[in-house]
């Protein structure tokens, strides 16, 4: 993310807890900083990109004295909707603004400059970094602050719901006789065509958990979607029961991709296996 806001031409400075990760970024343009007063110190535009919303509460805490009056922050995170909405009111209370943008598209839809952006932000607010987000993908504003983390959780929620069930499908097709790899090439281009079917098909029929997106993040991800629901006073029960089918890998394949949903599937068939091919995990 940070090449395709070099190769747009912006001038970016950057800021690791793991100082090393930043380093390998200079040879590109940017600037690493030593402490995250530094780099977000003149910046009109700060972006963060951490694990969870404890982690970007920690560093906005840490950031806040040094932010210089108007500042807008795009927190690009994947957070709970609840955390979204208090950092907004905590920039917002010392004369700040803030955006949460998550994205979908993997570590591919990084390095290509494509993922999708979903935005919660005020009309002005999002109209200031429109060009910025643009850099990086597509960028749609989705609502108000807080918006963005549920677009985020419901993109969330279709896919690890789909790669349960498409796990399923591929593992029924081989259990029943036919060539599994056969019947999801069949299927390619019906109505149950999806990126999820184009990659992660292929990932479980190669047995490939080698991690894009990880066991544990889809996991925080689902008891984020269960607790939006829960404050939307709304019932998910197929959310719950996919919740359950990530737990069971919480153990012991926590970061393998989140495709392992297979693993757990193949944990409840007892002597059904997709494929021949061996376990790929590193």
């Amino acid at each position: 993310m940070i090449r395709c806001l070099l190769r747009a031409g912006y001038s970016v400075t950057i800021w690791n807890r793991t100082h090393s990760k930043a380093q390998v970024l200079r040879e590109a343009g940017a600037q690493p900083a030593v402490s995250v007063a530094e780099a977000v110190n003149d910046a009109d535009v700060v972006i963060s990109m951490l694990e969870a919303g404890p982690i970007v509460a920690q560093v906005l805490q840490e950031a806040l004295p040094a932010l210089h009056a108007g500042a807008l922050w795009v927190d690009m995170s994947s957070t709970k909707q609840a955390e979204a909405q208090q950092f907004h009111a905590t920039l917002q209370a010392a004369g700040h603004a803030f955006i949460d943008a998550p994205v979908s598209g993997g570590v591919g839809g990084a390095q290509a400059g494509t993922l999708a952006i979903m935005a919660g932000a005020s009309a002005s607010d999002y109209a200031r970094v429109d060009v910025i987000l643009s850099a990086m993908g597509r960028p749609t504003l989705v609502g108000a602050p807080g918006s963005g983390q549920v677009a985020k959780l419901c993109n969330q929620l279709i896919v690890g719901a789909t790669l349960n069930i498409m796990a399923e499908a591929l593992l029924l097709a081989q259990a029943a006789g036919a060539d599994a790899a056969a019947v999801r090439a069949a299927i390619r281009g019906g109505f149950a065509e999806s990126k999820i079917l184009e990659v992660h098909g292929q990932r479980m029929l190669e047995r490939n958990f080698v991690a894009g997106g990880q066991v544990k993040s889809q996991i925080k991800d689902m008891h984020n979607i269960l607790a939006a629901a829960e404050a939307a006073h709304v019932t998910l029960p197929v959310t719950q029961l996919v919740t359950q089918r990530y737990e069971t890998l919480a153990a012991s394949h926590p970061t393998a991709d989140h495709a392992a949903a297979l693993l757990a599937l193949e944990a409840l068939n007892p002597g059904l296996r997709l494929g021949t091919g061996p376990d790929k995990l590193s």
